[in-house]
């Protein structure tokens, strides 16, 4: 089975909870948790919270929740920066 790694991006709203973004972070299970705990935010979110990330694994067609952290918007835009600089280094200057 292929294993998959990835984070959503959610975003609370007055209808409910609405994904907007997707991140597929790869296969390997230590670079994918490295990456999410790089992450700035909250473990420990609140009903108070409105913006979150979620890193899900998928295995066969399946989807897990590994972890959420909440975040503010500032953070998103850093979290945002991070993931992508994080995975063009995986994926153009790392070996595989």
């Amino acid at each position: 089975m292929d294993t998959q790694f990835y984070i959503l991006v959610t975003l609370k709203t007055p209808e409910g909870l609405d994904t907007f973004g997707r991140f597929f972070i790869g296969n390997n299970r230590e670079r994918a948790y490295a990456l999410f705990n790089k992450l700035s935010g909250v473990d420990d979110a609140s009903e108070k919270d409105l913006l979150f990330l979620d890193f899900m694994e998928t295995i066969g067609s399946l989807p897990f929740n590994l972890k959420m952290k909440s975040c503010t918007l500032n953070q998103l835009a850093e979290n945002c920066k991070l993931i992508a600089k994080e995975l063009f280094k995986m994926n153009n200057l790392d070996e595989k």
